[in-house]
């Protein structure tokens, strides 16, 4: 029968799909955040600084400052099915590089391919969630989509706690890192089969993708632009010191490996509990700009407590918490109000794109600081320097904010400050 007057896919179905691809997701950042518990076994076992070990994080934001300006290439040629597929095996490959070699080249390369792999993934499976979900239950899709991605965070962190054995040699984590990202390729298996039956017997949606168009860039105007740089400037002062966050808090603050790992993770907990929780305030109150500028201040002291007090590490941590739940859940949503509808892929992948040049610079950056001010557990007061590359971040991120709300509070405004969910359905 024609393709038109078939049933939809069952509310099941769609949601084993669902698991399967967020699978996907899973595995891929946990082999990203595998790095940071192990910085300091990488200093010890091979002689790496903090420079190298920055390198290996930024090098798999290197490709995609460039995959996204071919946005949904790839998967408007070959379709979802053989996309995430080749992504899969990317996702294998890389880790798989990783872990055979001590030489940084060698393990730089696996990170530039598993970066290739792991951000294009992301991109498809976000693809996926549009076909399936879309005129159906798209914003809580994208949530549990969202929750499942970061357990593989929040496991990575914490595996110092459930797999401590492995960290007597740097090659441990890896091993353990490859095996979850063998999940990047089983899912896109899965997948596969599941869309394959899918579309013999159901009417599926069309998949959408976040391309860049040259033409609208100019069109986009300047309030997008400051969320472009809040954007940025938040991220850059998040992912960077996570890389480093493990080491810096056994080596400034005397923590185990494990309770470092955790302490990182905090920000992945908070963010999968409270980011649903801060979109849903945000629908009812507006205040969107303001939210952002609030969001951005609690970056500020939050470094610099860590660097010169001996604070309780769960204060700034909790801090970073709220600030890294409340901004994406205001930032990315913005975008929506802001630029039309036909240039929304354009905007969200040339936001994307330029949010990894920002990671990339910013992992060597903070590498670095630390070398230069010689950081080490012999000498805590290195890592100051990086810390208030951090501080300076926040500031930027609420001056960028502040400028958004003054614009958006004149005759330039979008809506941002005002509109709810109340005003929507009225």
């Amino acid at each position: 029968m024609p393709d038109a007057t078939r049933p939809t896919p069952s509310a099941l179905y769609r949601w084993t799909v669902l698991i399967f691809i967020s699978l996907t997701m899973f595995g891929s950042y946990y082999a990203y955040d595998a790095l940071s518990p192990l910085a300091d076994v990488l200093k010890a076992q091979l002689g790496f600084s903090d420079k190298n070990i920055g390198l290996l994080q930024a090098i798999y934001s290197f490709p995609n400052i460039f995959t996204v300006l071919i946005g949904g290439f790839i998967i408007d040629r070959l379709g979802l099915r053989k996309s995430l597929m080749i992504f899969g095996v990317l996702c294998v490959i890389g880790p798989a590089i990783t872990v055979a070699s001590s030489h940084l080249w060698v393990m730089s390369t696996g990170r530039l391919i598993f970066g290739m792999g792991a951000e294009s993934l992301n991109v498809a499976v976000i693809t996926a969630l549009a076909k399936w979900f879309k005129g159906k239950e798209l914003s809580f899709a994208f949530g549990v989509n969202l929750t499942i991605t970061r357990l593989g965070s929040f496991a990575a962190l914490n595996s110092p706690t459930w797999a401590g054995r492995a960290y007597a040699n740097w090659r441990g984590p890896f091993l353990i890192a490859l095996g979850f990202s063998s999940l990047c390729l089983i899912g896109a298996i899965v997948y596969w089969v599941m869309e394959a039956y899918a579309e013999k017997k159901y009417h599926l949606g069309e998949a959408s993708t976040d391309k860049v168009v040259f033409a609208d860039l100019f069109k986009l105007g300047v309030n997008y632009w400051l969320i472009v740089a809040l954007c940025v400037v938040f991220y850059s002062a998040i992912f960077p010191f996570q890389t480093f966050a493990v080491k810096f808090f056994m080596e400034a603050h005397g923590t185990s490996r494990e309770f470092g790992g955790f302490l990182s993770s905090m920000l992945t907990l908070f963010a999968m509990i409270a980011t649903p929780l801060f979109g849903l305030l945000v629908d009812r109150v507006g205040k969107r700009a303001l939210l952002m500028m609030l969001g951005s201040m609690l970056l500020i002291p939050v470094y610099l407590m860590m660097a010169y007090t001996h604070v309780n590490l769960y204060i700034p941590m909790a801090m970073m918490g709220v600030a890294f739940s409340l901004i994406p859940a205001v930032m990315w949503p913005s975008v929506a109000y802001i630029v039309e509808q036909s240039k929304l892929g354009t905007a969200y992948g040339l936001m994307t794109m330029i949010q990894n040049i920002g990671l990339f610079g910013f992992n060597l950056l903070i590498g670095w600081a630390n070398d230069y001010s010689h950081a080490s557990a012999d000498n805590p007061a290195g890592y100051r320097l990086g810390m208030w590359i951090f501080s300076i971040l926040g500031f930027l991120g609420v001056l960028f904010a502040f400028l958004l709300r003054q614009r958006e509070l004149g005759p330039h405004g979008h809506g941002l400050e005002t509109i709810t969910t109340a005003k929507a359905v009225a």
